[in-house]
């Protein structure tokens, strides 16, 4: 007698809703797990892709705005309308935006309970703690290590910090007596309407306290996650322009030096770039722009081609210790080219000294051996009669950066006025084509033959000088006359008159120094451009002279900075791309065209800055963007419209990869607790990841990385257990039948988490207060920050290899 073969029985293929959806009876199981983990990995990615649209619905839900009156300041009869955001912040936080990036773990836990008959599955309540977890050690730990050298980012909301820290901390305790204590494995009606109710509480806490209802009020989270992330920069909530001129004339300073070489669309990539670079983000615009990254989507931050990227690196905008603006004049290309000009433009020499020596310096690239030539020019002195005049090569060999060159003075017994003479730099026709040598400002040296051996007295060139404030500089000459004898000095110090150091040019004091024979040098000044006054000006004054010099008559000059035409067509020029540039960095899309556009080119088009793994990344997740742009974009009915087709396509998905989770631990011999704590929960997770350490180091405080975290592991356990659990007991309340949670292996995990969240959250708040540590929850010294991320993240592997074993039953503590 022959014996039937069933082939839909075999091994886990009784384990998934839907899956398997063919006979899998011929397929090895080491095949079938390794198809299921790409298979998962893959529907992982879908749902980053389809949760960025999400997003995007849920931000322009909350960044929508309503006009409301209020009284005129300057006219107490009249009212001005202003824009203010619907949404309050710290509610937005904590329920859309919080159930945006918790979705796939909440929906996970209905569907499960659901798919099961309404009787409760390890997956779901597994993932949610598991993926607590993660969030809160690794990420933590992430956070911490990554602040650059030096720098540190504190809480700024530390009472709100403190609320979601302690609802965190109090959810988990709360599973434990309902699962414990109140009712051991069943969980009641009541329990689980007062699990969900937590949820509403929560949010109206928190809004209490952010706006000081109980305690005196400062603005807090809401103005750290101020800002409609739609608009980088440039637009407020309202979407009206801020204040991103001085970085757009600034940069079109540096577009306007002929050394720089710099168009127009380089000079607003470059504005765009720093006008994104300092803006603040809310926890959303951080997890959209980190799911780009990862699937080679349209990004969030202004590219920067790497010809570009040179010269964005080289305009400094403002001095770290002192925030004084000035201007880069390196024309050496990053230290591409080797620079040659003299050490002074001009210099004085005694008719008996018998020579004249000059100095001649390279900058830029000193690796190299480069060869100039110089030669002498007649003015009013003649080659023979009072120098002698030479043509000759100046070799400098690697690493040499100072050369001598010296010019014979012809002492006779007739007396002469002063004469002159010039000393010129050149290079051979070759050299002017190649690119391994520039001459630097200062080429040619003039030469001043002087009859007596006076110190030589002070002043400057002329009474006044006139600066367009496109020009970046102001260029005001001392000169040394009568004499130029021994090494002496005199201060220069600027005095506002209409024109206000620091805001329209920035001032100074200072010592410039003459050595033997040197007759001229030069002040610069940093010019910012005209602010409030029109043509302002300043004064700069000589006084204090040393060694036997005196002051002479011009001991004060006038500087007047004038409007230029043509640099403020070219700021507007540069003002409406940098514009258009932020324009296309918009969180959503307004359109279907828009949205499949983006999805069907990789980096959403902008194909120059694609990375090789951008390529790879985009054509991996081709079919979810395709797919999802079919989703209505965000402009369609303020987000509402975007934000139910999302959630509805992640129930899906979530759907799909509770089976692919489900039927590939089983073939691996993972129980489902052991899977959920760590393939699920660092799929779900990884964005967060990728998010959080960009706004850790992007933003000035903690609050967008860190600050969000305990409040989103609260949203977990209130709705991702809270409201598949009312639907359970409901339905089994209405058979007369008890609601049954085995406490499993879920029990020791929730009590190891419990514990690692009080020492993860001691360990921060350790960090705020203990000066080794910077004083602050990220960042601060090297062996501190080190130490502490190592420590957190450690917390995270015991309470994974705790919890597996548990799981496995290895050991069995509960």
């Amino acid at each position: 007698m022959n014996a039937t073969i069933d082939l839909d029985v075999y091994t886990c293929s009784k384990v998934g809703l839907m899956l398997p959806m063919i006979s899998e009876y011929t397929w090895s199981i080491g095949a079938r797990a390794f198809l299921y983990f790409l298979a998962m990995i893959w529907c992982f990615l879908g749902v980053a892709i389809i949760s960025d649209t999400f997003m995007c619905g849920i931000e322009r839900i909350t960044s929508k705005t309503r006009v409301i009156k209020i009284p005129d300041s300057e006219d107490k009869d009249k009212f001005k309308d202003i824009e203010v955001k619907v949404w309050n912040d710290t509610v937005a936080n904590l329920s859309l935006l919080a159930f945006g990036t918790s979705a796939p773990e909440i929906l996970l836990s209905v569907i499960e309970i659901t798919g099961k008959g309404f009787k409760s599955g390890e997956l779901g309540p597994g993932t949610i703690v598991g993926s607590a977890a993660f969030n809160l050690l690794v990420i933590t730990a992430v956070c911490i290590v990554s602040i650059p050298k030096g720098e540190v980012r504190r809480i700024k909301n530390i009472k709100v910090f403190a609320i979601t820290s302690f609802s965190s901390m109090f959810a988990y305790i709360w599973l434990l007596i309902v699962l414990l204590l109140s009712s051991p494995e069943v969980v009641d009606l009541w329990e689980a309407v007062v699990t969900f109710l937590f949820f509403p509480a929560l949010i109206i806490i928190a809004y209490v306290t952010d706006k000081g209802c109980c305690c005196k009020s400062n603005r807090t989270a809401s103005e750290v996650e101020i800002g409609l992330a739609a608009y980088p920069r440039m637009y407020d909530l309202s979407g009206q322009q801020q204040d991103g001129t001085a970085d757009i004339i600034e940069v079109a300073r540096e577009c306007g030096r002929g050394d720089r070489k710099m168009s127009l669309d380089a000079a607003a990539q470059i504005a765009a770039a720093r006008i994104a670079e300092r803006q603040t983000h809310n926890s959303a615009w951080y997890r959209v722009n980190a799911t780009r990254v990862i699937t080679g989507g349209h990004k969030l931050t202004p590219p920067v081609n790497k010809a570009i990227k040179d010269l964005y690196e080289n305009v400094v905008y403002e001095n770290g210790n002192a925030g004084i603006r000035k201007s880069s004049l390196d024309i050496s290309e990053s230290g591409k080219k080797a620079v040659i000009e003299f050490t002074a433009a001009s210099c004085a020499v005694l008719e008996n000294e018998g020579h004249v020596r000059l100095g001649v310096r390279r900058s830029g690239d000193v690796e190299s051996s480069i060869t100039v030539g110089v030669e002498t020019i007649d003015g009013s002195a003649e080659a023979g009669s009072d120098y002698k005049p030479i043509k000759q090569k100046l070799t400098f060999g690697p690493k040499e950066c100072l050369k001598d060159v010296y010019v014979e003075i012809v002492d006779d017994d007739v007396w002469e006025p002063d004469e002159f003479f010039f000393v010129k730099l050149f290079l051979e026709p070759e050299q002017v084509k190649g690119d391994e040598v520039i001459l630097g400002k200062v080429s040619i040296n003039q030469v001043t033959i002087v009859n007596d051996d006076e110190p030589g007295k002070f002043e400057f060139s002329k009474p006044s000088y006139i600066v367009k404030e496109g020009c970046g500089q102001a260029q005001v000459v001392v000169k040394r006359v009568n004499g130029a004898d021994g090494e002496v000095a005199v201060t220069w110090k600027t005095k506002d008159l209409s024109a206000k150091s620091g805001l329209e040019y920035q001032g100074g004091e200072d010592k410039i120094r003459f050595k033997h024979g040197e007759t001229s040098k030069v002040v610069t000044l940093d010019i910012f451009g005209i602010k409030n006054s029109h043509e302002p000006n300043f004064q700069v004054d000589l006084s204090s002279p040393t060694g036997g010099a005196e002051v002479g008559k011009i001991s004060r000059a006038i500087v007047t900075i004038i409007n230029d035409e043509e640099f403020s067509a070219m700021v507007s020029r540069i003002q409406e791309k940098t514009e258009h540039n932020l324009q296309g960095l918009k969180i959503d899309t307004a359109t279907w065209g828009d949205q499949f556009h983006d999805a069907m080119n990789v980096n959403g088009g902008d194909v120059e800055n694609a990375s090789a793994l951008s390529y790879i990344m985009h054509f991996t997740t081709f079919f979810w963007k395709v797919l999802f742009a079919f989703v209505p974009p965000p402009s369609i009915g303020g987000g509402w419209l975007t934000f139910l087709v999302s959630l509805a396509m992640i129930g899906l998905l979530t759907a799909l990869i509770s089976d692919l989770a489900s039927i590939f631990g089983c073939l691996i011999g993972l129980s489902p607790t052991i899977t959920a704590i760590t393939f699920v929960a660092l799929g779900t997770s990884m964005p967060d990841t990728f998010a959080s350490r960009q706004a850790a180091m992007m933003e000035r405080f903690a609050d967008s990385s860190i600050g969000n975290i305990n409040g989103s592991n609260s949203v977990n356990v209130f709705l991702g257990l809270g409201f598949p659990w009312l639907i359970a007991t409901i339905y089994w309340q209405i058979k007369g039948v008890q609601f049954k949670v085995a406490k499993g292996s879920l029990v020791f995990s929730v009590i190891l988490y419990t514990i690692s969240s009080v020492v993860a959250i001691a360990v921060l708040l350790l960090r705020r207060n203990l000066p080794a540590m910077g004083k602050a929850e990220l960042g601060g010294p090297k062996a501190g920050k080190i130490g502490s991320a190592i420590f957190v993240f450690l917390m995270w592997v015991l309470y994974i290899v705790l919890s597996s074993l548990q799981a496995q039953n290895i050991i069995n503590v509960i």
